[in-house]
């Protein structure tokens, strides 16, 4: 398998969960890691901060950079990827981890909550991902990686939550009209989603989800997953909507026991909007 040693690797939203998860791994690589997030000081509900993040990075044997930045600000992207390049002398990858959620119907979608989702979700992956290309292009394997699901337009993954789905849906699309417009120039632009509950500060923070933590899996599977993504061939793979455990089965690794929060062999839950036709691979156990 490739290495992401001495890669620049930029990621928004990676104080915690799945983009902090990403981060270590590539760190064990000897990756360059910049940590672009808003919380700089502790919060009371949500574990981690920048800094705790690149203490994590690291340890893990990478080098780190925290910048605070919230990506409903275009000048602050501008700024971090700025830092980055100064930093690190470019970018080589860029993964819009960056997300806003709330599962409410339409109703009950207040505008503050819907902005939010939505200059997050799509607006914030747009523009993150347009700091990013202009130095990605100068990258020998550049990849851009939105956690984001494959595009599936059944009305049950819309109608319950129409705000959130919406916003979600758009960092998928970004993703597909990009590897389009960018294939010229050699730059991936991949999506990738679990197919279980992943047992992050921010599902624990949903009303009610707390309680369904026991039937998800770590966020290693994602950065595992994530990294496979991450050193394939640029060129070659680009446009792909993936889900981690078909990902970590295309390079051969189907015990996914050692991912489950809870040991054993209980049933897990499955996240939003997995489509029919993506089943588990053959052979993947738990």
């Amino acid at each position: 398998m490739r290495s992401l040693a001495g890669k620049t690797v930029f990621i928004s939203g990676a104080s915690r969960g799945i983009g902090l998860a990403i981060a270590e791994r590539a760190a064990r690589d000897g990756a360059n890691v910049v940590i672009a997030a808003k919380t700089a000081d502790p919060n009371p509900k949500l574990p981690g901060t920048i800094y705790s993040a690149a203490e994590a990075v690291e340890a893990a044997g990478g080098r780190a950079l925290p910048v605070v930045c919230d990506i409903r600000d275009a000048g602050q992207i501008e700024a971090a990827v700025a830092a980055a390049v100064a930093t690190f002398g470019g970018i080589d990858i860029c993964v819009n981890n960056a997300s806003a959620i709330s599962l409410s119907g339409t109703l009950a979608t207040e505008p503050k909550r819907y902005d939010l989702m939505h200059q997050i979700n799509a607006r914030g992956t747009f523009f993150v991902s347009r700091a990013c290309i202009p130095h990605l292009r100068r990258s020998a394997n550049p990849h851009v990686l939105n956690l984001s699901p494959p595009l599936d337009l059944n009305p049950a993954f819309f109608a319950p939550h129409a705000a959130y789905t919406l916003a979600k849906f758009s960092m998928s699309l970004y993703a597909m009209a990009m590897a389009e417009e960018f294939r010229r120039d050699g730059i991936a632009f991949n999506t990738l989603w679990p197919r279980t509950l992943v047992a992050t500060a921010a599902l624990q923070a949903i009303p009610g989800a707390s309680g369904v933590v026991d039937q998800a899996r770590t966020p290693a599977i994602m950065a595992d997953a994530a990294h496979v993504i991450l050193t394939r061939d640029s060129r070659s793979f680009s446009g792909q909507h993936c889900i981690d455990d078909q990902v970590l089965a295309s390079v051969g690794v189907t015990d996914l026991s050692g991912y489950r929060v809870k040991a054993g062999d209980g049933p897990l839950m499955e996240d939003l909007f997995i489509p029919a036709s993506m089943p588990p691979p053959a052979g993947v156990k738990s």
